[in-house]
């Protein structure tokens, strides 16, 4: 598949494994794209395939989850500092 398919396909991957609405999905890619996430699928095509779509959404949603989670414990510990004397 082309790129832009390969693209097309993990964003649909992340609507229909992790229930996102296609702007979050599409959100997820365009950002991934521009931490150079998909440089080798560029040039490889090899990497362009279902399977490797499939692996591709689970990392980029999981990395997204962890970025999340990093950012509420931050949060928390800014206001447990405030709340302490």
């Amino acid at each position: 598949m082309t790129y832009e398919e390969f693209l097309d396909e993990v964003t649909t991957l992340l609507t229909e494994l992790y229930d996102l609405d296609d702007e979050a999905a599409i959100k997820l890619v365009v950002d991934a794209q521009a931490d150079d996430f998909f440089v080798a699928h560029d040039d490889k095509e090899e990497l362009r395939t279902v399977a490797q779509a499939k692996l591709d959404a689970a990392t980029i949603y999981q990395t997204k989850q962890n970025k999340n989670q990093t950012q509420r414990k931050q949060q928390q510990r800014q206001v447990q500092k405030k709340k302490t004397p």
